[in-house]
């Protein structure tokens, strides 16, 4: 693997797209080779069962479900997407990876965490992020941000007021943080969009061994 790995993690209405989106779009600025992509989804298959994960009402799925859901998807986007961009040298940013499963799956809906991690390993083997992005937002902002969009956007399954689940979601998050602090950079999300972008390039650059 030559390239760099990115991944940006974080509970709903945290911001992640839209850094994981400035971030890609200003290495790319820069004549970098950046390759921007997203979970669940990236691949055509993948995509399919994004919005079957995502935004089928009527099809109701426990977690365990949900979690081989999305690992079949991350399986084939890892193989087909990921890697290949790797050994190309590229940048790849990717708007949520395997961290979000551990997160929404084991620790905010109760599925074992170590099935979880094995599920994980035969998913995308070796393959973890250089470093991952994690847009920490209070519940309270979360449920916030989320009510504004109450009408206006599309059904999705882990949007709705449910606090305690939020809790234990981001609460989640911050334990996997906690336990790899050497991939891990918690972001203050609750902050001005610029100044966060600006956080975390300092952060990108700092790993590609650009001067500050």
């Amino acid at each position: 693997m030559s390239g760099l790995f990115l991944s940006f993690e974080g509970g709903e209405a945290a911001g992640k797209s839209v850094q994981a989106a400035r971030i890609a779009e200003n290495l790319g600025s820069t004549g970098r080779d950046v390759l921007l992509t997203r979970e669940p989804g990236g691949t055509p298959f993948a995509e399919r069962i994004r919005d079957v994960l995502l935004h089928a009402r009527d099809v109701d799925l426990t977690p365990e479900a949900q979690a081989l859901l999305f690992s079949a998807a991350r399986s084939q986007h890892t193989r087909d997407v990921i890697r290949p961009a790797l050994a190309a040298g590229k940048v790849v940013v990717a708007d949520r990876y395997f961290d979000s499963t551990l997160a929404y799956q084991g620790y905010g809906l109760g599925a074992d965490l170590e099935g979880l991690r094995a599920m994980t390993r035969f998913a995308v083997g070796a393959l973890v992020p250089q470093r991952t992005f994690l847009i920490d937002v209070p519940v309270a902002v979360t449920l916030a941000r989320l009510a504004t969009r109450s009408g206006t956007a599309r059904w999705d399954r882990f949007h709705g007021d449910d606090r305690a689940f939020y809790e234990r979601v981001r609460d989640g998050y911050l334990r996997l943080a906690a336990a790899e602090p050497g991939r891990f950079v918690v972001v203050d999300g609750d902050r001005p969009e610029e100044t966060v972008a600006a956080d975390i390039r300092r952060q990108v650059d700092q790993l590609l061994g650009l001067p500050a």
